[in-house]
């Protein structure tokens, strides 16, 4: 039987100096750390037995809430088996609660410190929400394609100065887009988004690889094991077969890359909220 990294995607607050990892692995086994981005420090939140579609989440700009989309499967329970909900991470513990009981569209995105907006909010039911924020329902994300992950990953992207350049279709079942991101020196992150059926052992129906690519000398690294990928203030930032490594552009290429941190390692423990 085949074996898999940990798969790992972060979410970077937009005004603060955090983020959010969301690890995965076994499938139907996820966490939520919290990453001082500072010290480079992870805070290990929640486990969950179920599914974060992590396309569909989002961390509001000053790292207090988080926005996501779940499934557990269990439809006759009173989260009817899927849910959106906002919580403090790196706790998944529920302050704002919406069952939906189905996997279309939900999830959502932060306009801003106090407004949020969720993705097909007219099937959700309302549950409670005790954050003190607003949820905007005007709102209409540009960018985004389709019911599920891309209508919410892909406005989160143009949103946070990635450029969508190229479509490429081998086919309905077969789709990538190519978003690009200038990260200095010269050099632009590539990244290419699939959203494919049959796709590689190992990855999900949507899945990432990038790409560096050198503006002045048309030099291309190809970086296929990177799942994530970004730009964290000067230094490049990425997730590879279940690491997340630092590393900084010179002209030349990619210089010191240090590891941040291995998630191979981490095993399913029960934990209360921490917040």
């Amino acid at each position: 039987m085949s074996t898999f990294p940990a798969r790992l995607h972060v979410l970077l607050a937009r005004e603060a100096p955090v983020g959010l990892v969301i690890r995965r692995g076994p499938s139907r086994q996820v966490c939520t750390l919290l990453w001082d981005r500072r010290t480079d420090q992870f805070r290990l939140g929640q486990w969950f037995k179920g599914r974060i579609y992590e396309r569909r989440c989002d961390l509001s700009p000053d790292g207090r809430h988080f926005l996501y989309f779940a499934m557990d499967g269990k439809w006759r329970s009173p989260s009817k088996g899927s849910w959106s909900a906002i919580s403090c991470p790196p706790s998944l513990k529920a302050l704002a609660f919406f069952p939906k009981g189905d996997c279309w569209n939900g999830g959502g995105l932060f306009l801003d410190h106090g407004r949020y907006w969720l993705n097909g909010a007219g099937c959700h039911h309302i549950d409670r929400d005790r954050t003190g924020l607003r949820r905007d329902d005007s709102y209409r994300p540009t960018g985004g394609r389709g019911g599920e992950c891309l209508g919410v990953y892909y406005p989160r992207l143009l949103r946070d100065g990635w450029m969508r350049n190229d479509h490429l279709s081998a086919g309905i079942t077969d789709q990538c887009d190519v978003f690009e991101k200038p990260l200095g020196n010269g050099w632009t992150l590539r990244k290419y988004a699939h959203a494919q059926v049959g796709s590689p052992p190992g990855k999900g129906c949507y899945w990432d690889e990038h790409e560096l690519v050198h503006t002045g000398t048309n030099r291309c690294v190809r970086q296929s094991d990177w799942e994530w990928a970004d730009l964290d203030g000067a230094r490049l930032v990425w997730a590879q077969a279940g690491c997340l490594w630092a590393g900084s552009l010179t002209a030349t290429g990619l210089a010191a890359p240090r590891l941040l941190h291995d998630f191979n390692p981490m095993t399913f423990e029960c934990r209360a909220a921490p917040c």
